[in-house]
């Protein structure tokens, strides 16, 4: 194989390759002895096939099918030895082609520009850590005791409150009838709630331990028997117990009640727990700062092909009308969406960031526990949706890389109390939502981080392409 450089222009070449007859024909002659002994024809042994046979029977298909191989294989290796990144997909141009004929074609390719990121060593940006008081800690706690609260039998004479629990077994008709479902046993209502039915535990209002209350109710929509929905039901209710609420105490059994081994480990994890809920919002204002900084980099030209892609990706549902007003504002968007996420990408190639299968199925696992009762339908979504878990793995490996980026640049530690915190992100989130105001009509894309409204224009991270993973566009003069 031969290959020459030619037509530079920017970042736009033309390499012409040239693979003479010789190769070409021991790769038909490879193609060949490999269908010779699947094919079976008449009047001829299995393998035993005369090639001119084979030549006339599947000739062109043989020859389709050699010359799409040496071209995935001979244009990807072009590339490699030229050192040449494609920003986009190559195009193949062939000159001369044919059985036993040499094979010349041309690749024309817009190639990704030189990135220089040694500079990220010197971007400063904010890394925050909370101090969080033992009083916010303790405060915490007592919110938990509030939201699970204890109760104690209350003396036989006691009428129940609103507050308390009472404890019951009923049974239930509707017009002097019961019905599938109709009877419940130590059933428990804390008063006041209005959780089983609406309006049924107000009537329970006053009732003492023995007594016994009808208690009306409508039957709600999603009642199982459906020729009962909205027909009034009597409840014939016994009341067993009535138990007043007590003040939780806060020592290590409510503690190892939650989870802990006692109340001093209690604190520490209520603590980190709060810690993490600030550090998440401010660990995004880090990476924001971060990615602006990486917006001043200085690109000496950006591929006209990705501002094209990134401009359609942008002007998504917007009519024509609209795009072409728009076009300097969606310019320069992908512009500085397009440098961010060149820069990411060759930080990440010179550094050897890789994201593991185990790794993806870790965030997988992640974005499962974050819908509760939907977790057949979130994997059934990732496993049908190879493109959603591409771009899965595209977030793992921007985090990885500002991950690290993170631990090479130059932080400025900053210790605040919970407060300052609470103030930091307030400022951030109204200068966020003055900027969208002002700029309400442009186009840029917002990602939204979790824990915080603060937003980012989302880099788009460049992938080199190779003619061989997708179809080429290949025309035969």
């Amino acid at each position: 194989m031969k290959v020459t450089v030619e037509n530079k222009k920017g970042l736009n070449k033309d390499l012409k390759v040239f693979i003479d007859k010789k190769t070409m024909n021991t790769y038909m002659d490879k193609k060949y002895e490999e269908i010779k002994g699947t094919v079976n024809l008449k009047g001829f042994r299995p393998g035993k096939v005369p090639r001119e046979i084979l030549k006339r029977q599947f000739g062109k298909a043989v020859f389709s099918e050699v010359l799409d191989k040496v071209l995935k294989d001979t244009s990807t290796k072009a590339l490699e030895e030229n050192k040449i990144k494609p920003a986009g997909q190559p195009k193949l141009d062939l000159k001369t082609y044919g059985e036993d004929k040499d094979l010349e074609y041309i690749i024309s390719v817009t190639e990704l520009p030189k990135i220089e990121v040694k500079s990220i060593e010197n971007i400063k940006f904010d890394d925050y850590s909370v101090k969080i008081d033992d009083s916010e800690t303790d405060k915490r706690i007592k919110e938990i005791a509030k939201n699970q609260p204890s109760f104690k039998e209350a003396t036989p004479d006691i009428k129940a409150k609103e507050g308390d629990l009472v404890i019951f077994d009923y049974t239930a008709t509707v017009n002097e009838k019961t019905f599938k479902g109709n009877e419940g046993k130590n059933t428990q209502l804390t008063l006041g709630k209005d959780l089983f039915l609406k309006g049924f535990d107000k009537q329970l209002l006053g009732v003492k331990k023995g007594d016994e209350k009808i208690v009306e109710a409508v039957l709600p929509e999603n009642f199982p028997e459906k020729d009962l929905v909205n027909k009034k039901a009597k409840f014939n209710c016994k009341i067993s117990i009535i138990k007043n609420p007590e003040e939780v105490k806060i020592n290590d059994e409510f503690a190892k009640n939650l989870g802990a081994k006692d109340l001093k480990d209690l604190k520490l994890l209520i603590s980190k727990q709060i810690n993490d809920e600030y550090k998440n919002s401010l660990d995004a204002l880090s990476k924001n700062q971060i990615l602006k900084e990486i917006e001043k980099f200085k690109i000496s030209e950006i591929p006209e092909n990705l501002i094209e892609e990134e401009i359609k990706i942008l002007s998504q549902n917007k009519s024509d009308e609209d795009v072409k007003k728009s076009r300097k504002d969606f310019e320069e968007v992908a512009k500085k969406r397009i440098r961010v996420g060149l820069v990411l990408n060759e930080f990440g190639e010179q550094n050897q960031i890789k994201v593991t299968e185990q790794e993806l199925q870790a965030e997988v696992q992640k974005q499962i526990r974050m819908m509760p009762g939907q977790e057949k339908m979130v994997m059934d979504f990732y496993q049908k949706n190879p493109s959603a878990l591409s771009s899965l793995r595209g977030t793992v490996y921007e985090d990885k890389i500002l991950k690290l980026i993170k631990e090479k640049a130059k932080p400025n530690k900053k210790e605040i109390s919970k407060d300052e915190a609470e103030k930091i992100l307030k400022q951030s989130q109204n200068q966020e939502h003055s900027h969208d105001h002002k700029n309400e009509k442009k186009p840029e894309k917002k990602v939204e981080v979790k824990k915080s409204s603060v937003k980012k224009a989302k880099p788009k991270l460049i992938k080199t392409k190779s003619p061989a993973k997708k179809s080429k566009k290949v025309s035969k003069k």
